[in-house]
Parts: C-alpha cells; structure tokens; sequence
C-alpha cells in the first residue's frame, strides 16, 4: 500500500489542524462553530477531522522524551521556590528574592517542556550533542569517542584502576587505547562493557542496551536481572539486553557497527518503535506513532538519515503504514 498523495485529502487535513486549534482558542465562538459545521459538511473535510482528533488524542498521550530525568529537577526548583515564600523564625520575607526565585521556577518549567531533555543531559554530562549533530571527543588517555545526535556520556578516569565512562543517553562509538592496567568500563544503565583496545558501540534505551563490536573483543555484563548476563563478543558480533535479563546475539558486517557516523540507519529484525527512537535523534521536531502493535512491527532495512522524513515513510511503507504531516515539525506515523 503506497502513502497518500492526493493533494485534496492534504489540504483537508492542513485545514482540520488549523480549525483544531481555532476551536481550542476560541471555544464559545458561535460564529465560529457555524463556519467549521460548515466545512465539515464535506465528507472529505469530515474524515481528515476524525483522523485529526485521533492522532491528536495520541500526541497528547505522549510521554516527553527523558521526563524522568528532567522532572525531578524542576521539582527542586519549584521546592526552592516554595520553601523560599516561608520565611522561618526571626526571618523577614525578603519580597524580591521570591519574585526572582518565582521567575526561575516559571523559567524552569518553560524549559522543562521546551529545552528539558536536552538541558538535563548537558547539566550532568561531560559531553553532549543535539538533535542531529555528532561530535568526536579524545579523552585522556587518548580513548576517541564519537557522540551520536541526543547522545551524552560523563566521564571518571582515576590514575589507578579502571577506566569508567557512562553513556548517559542515546548512543556512542568508542576507540579504546590500549591500556592492560586500567580496563576501560562503559556502564549504559546497569550494563557493563569491559574492553583493554577495541572499537565497539553502544546504543541505550528505555529497554535496554545494544552493543556491537567493530574490531578486538568486548565483554558485555548485566547484573539487574535473577540470572546474570556475561557475554563476550568478537568483531562483528553484537548483543542486545534488555532490562529483564534477555539476550539477543547476532553477527554483521563490521562496516555497520555504527552505520550512523554515515548517515546510515541499519535495522535487522528491530520493532518499528525502537527504530522510529533512532530516527528521532535526526528529526527537528516531534515523531509519533499512533498504534501500538504497529510500534511493535520487526523492521529490516538500511535508511537515509540525512533525509530522516524520507527515513520515516522508507519505515512506514514496510509495514503498510503511512505518515501524515500535521505541521512542519510534527510527524504522525498510522495505520492508512
């Protein structure tokens, strides 16, 4: 099944987006609500409303991207600014010092909703990228890091003992030195890579972690489930954890590990949801996907992710799906 093309139902469905919102601002508007009857009396105009009013209800269900990892801090700015409008004994409310504090908590949830991921990761992290930005770091010890977009890792090298670097979110791509004296360990969550010189990459999410090996051999542990995970992996393995203790192995060309540095997404047998996840990280606005069996279907296939709307509908057409454009930065992926 190919996407829709037809140029009607897009307009139809541009239109019902903007009445979506002219309804929202302005509820009580007779006037109003008689011109949109009106132009819902056209059959076409009426079905691009329902699937509107749907896709709507699902971007409104939608869990912001890292909530829990911005959330508590805008909850101590928010305490900070209660706590201040108490003054305790023999303490004068000082007037501006709240107003200030109640400017910052205001600030803080702004940015929470708009800038959150992304400020929350940069606040903790040694280094971090944006939405479709990568970047290469050397760390001390001449280890090379590259940074997948919405990627941040932190850092904690001691001059004895092991090296540790933990992939804070999304992904990275490591070129270890060689050092037989000071293992380097990269924690994503509570799996555990331990590499002397490799290059390996990890990639973490809400359900776990993936690691795949370019050359040398990494040993993968996860210690959160009843039976403890310890693999090890060679040049074209990779292994995939998932919180509850699940393995998956499996081998690829090492030219795909890390596909992403360019500019190429591989997926093998990987539900739609998780690969829609990747795509986000290129993507200058919001992605949804409205069904959750879809969410779950495997997807194979390499994607251009320096076009990731063109990636998007790629994914969308192998599963009969398509993607409607509700706005120039919102992106819903349905059942047609």
């Amino acid at each position: 099944m190919t996407e829709k093309t037809d140029p009607t139902d897009r307009q139809a469905s541009r239109e019902a987006s903007g009445w979506m919102i002219r309804l929202q601002d302005r509820p009580d508007d007779a006037d109003l609500r008689r011109l949109f009857d009106a132009w819902r009396a056209d059959p076409v105009n009426a079905a691009a409303w329902v699937e509107t009013q749907r896709m709507s209800r699902a971007v409104a269900g939608a869990t912001p991207a890292h909530a829990a990892r911005w959330g508590p801090f805008l909850e101590r700015v928010r305490a900070k600014s209660e706590r201040s409008q108490r003054p305790g004994p023999g303490r004068r409310l000082n007037r501006r010092w709240v107003i200030r504090f109640g400017v910052a908590a205001a600030a803080a949830s702004i940015l929470a909703v708009v800038a959150g991921p992304d400020l929350a990761l940069r606040l903790e992290a040694d280094y971090a990228t944006g939405t479709a930005e990568t970047r290469t770091v050397r760390l001390a010890d001449d280890s090379i890091v590259t940074l997948a977009p919405q990627s941040a890792i932190k850092v904690a090298y001691a001059a004895a003992g092991e090296r540790r670097v933990r992939l804070l979110a999304g992904e990275a791509y490591f070129e270890a030195a060689p050092d037989a004296g000071r293992p380097l360990r990269v924690f994503a969550d509570a799996v555990r890579v331990t590499v002397l010189g490799t290059a390996f990459n990890v990639a973490r999410s809400d359900e776990g972690a993936d690691v795949g090996v370019a050359h040398g051999i990494v040993r993968v542990d996860y210690d959160g489930a009843a039976q403890p995970v310890a693999e090890r992996l060679k040049a074209g393995e990779f292994v995939r954890v998932s919180r509850s203790g699940g393995v998956l192995r499996g081998e690829q060309p090492a030219s795909q590990i890390a596909a992403w540095r360019e500019r190429r997404l591989v997926a093998q047998d990987q539900p739609l949801g998780e690969v829609v996840d990747r795509l986000r990280r290129y993507y200058f606005g919001a992605i949804v996907v409205t069904d959750a069996a879809l969410a779950g279907q495997p997807v194979t296939g390499v994607y251009d992710l320096g076009n990731p709307a063109g990636a998007l509908r790629g994914i969308a057409r192998s599963q009969n799906a398509v993607v409607r454009e509700i706005t120039p930065w919102l992106l819903v992926v349905s059942r047609s």
